[in-house]
This record gives structure tokens, C-alpha cells and sequence, in this order.
């Protein structure tokens, strides 16, 4: 909870008179798609990310009037250490439910947030 819910919490209260001083600003929360769909073991995390998701959209409604955007990006299978030790016959299963067929890429995500930081997002 204290990692993947309460953090966000407090870092976008401290960050939020910063942000209205600056003129408006963008915070990102960086989710799972564990957070709206089940997944066999992971609970207490899917809670957590669940939790994070409502604690966007809230956050977004309440400080859009002073120009913070709040954005989540919620990813699904991300070739990272998280998954890598993974059955391989769950994660092709998996991927067959996505587009691409495959994980995605940390750089991939990398550039979702970048876009979302800019001004023009």
C-alpha cells in the first residue's frame, strides 16, 4: 500500500502548491492494468493499483481548475525483472490477447509519459 498507493498520494500533495505556483503543471501516476482486471496472486497489488486509478481520476477533477493535469498510464506485460521470471506459457498466453502479441517495451512507456508531461498532452 505505502509503495503503490500512499506515495502517490503524498508526493502529489507536496507537489501541488509547487505546481499551482508554476502556472499549472502535469503529474503522471504510473499504474497496472492489475488495476482493473484479476490476475490469479496478485491481490494486494491489484488493490493498490486499483486504488491509484481512482486516485487520478479524483485528483485530475479536483486540480484541473489550476491547471494540473493528473494522468495515469496503466501498462500491461512490460519486459522488466517483474516478469522475467514468469511462465513462459501463461505470458504467450497472455500476449495472445494483445495486439502485438508480445510485452511491451520499457522505452515504450518512457515515451507515454514523456508525451503526457508536455504542455500540449
Amino acid at each position: 500500500m505505502a509503495t503503490n498507493l500512499e506515495s502517490s498520494f503524498h508526493l502529489s500533495q507536496l507537489a501541488r502548491p509547487l505546481l499551482v505556483r508554476a502556472g499549472g503543471g502535469s503529474i503522471i501516476n504510473m499504474s497496472s492494468i492489475g488495476g482493473s482486471i484479476g490476475f490469479v496472486g496478485s491481490t494486494v497489488y491489484a488493490i493498490t493499483k486499483g486504488a491509484m486509478n481512482q486516485l487520478t481520476r479524483s485528483l485530475a477533477t479536483e486540480w484541473a481548475p489550476d491547471k494540473i493535469r493528473v494522468n495515469g498510464v496503466a501498462p500491461g506485460f512490460i519486459t522488466t525483472d517483474m516478469i522475467k521470471d514468469m511462465d513462459t506459457e501463461y505470458l504467450e498466453q497472455e500476449h495472445s490477447k494483445t495486439p502485438l502479441r508480445r510485452s511491451g517495451k520499457p522505452a515504450e512507456i518512457a515515451s507515454a509519459v514523456a508525451f503526457l508531461c508536455m504542455p500540449a498532452a
